[in-house]
């Protein structure tokens, strides 16, 4: 069993930044790649980004790229994600999840255990 929290969400100006954090407990923390996906109200669930298990590769959706860095601390058992240039689209609730394996994906079929999500408002 692995669980995950979410942290950070908030409410912030366009152009501002916030970083989302994801803690997790379980499962050897090391030995899975994490990602994080986002969802907006009446949307589907969207890839962000994601990092391997030991943070020597990342990957992000085209929509972030440039403005988010998502990184790991593998000794505090975190993944964050530090959001710059924050636009009114990037609204949504943001969720970070386990995956399957070491090396993660954008599709989420590839993960299988999520937290239970932090909201992000970015105001124009």
């Amino acid at each position: 069993q692995v669980q995950l929290v979410e942290s950070g969400g908030g409410l912030v100006q366009a152009g501002g930044s916030l970083r989302l954090s994801c803690a997790a407990s379980g499962r050897t923390f090391s030995s899975y790649a994490v990602g994080w996906f986002r969802q907006a109200p009446g949307k589907e669930r969207d890839f962000v980004a994601a990092i391997n298990w030991s943070g020597g590769a990342t990957y992000y959706a085209d929509s972030v790229q440039g403005r988010f860095t998502i990184s790991r601390d593998n000794v505090k058992n975190t993944v964050y994600l530090q959001m710059n240039s924050l636009k009114p689209e990037d609204t949504a609730v943001y969720y970070c999840a386990k995956s399957r394996g070491l090396r993660p994906g954008p599709s989420i079929n590839e993960y299988d255990y999520w937290g239970q999500g932090t909201q992000v408002t970015v105001s124009s």
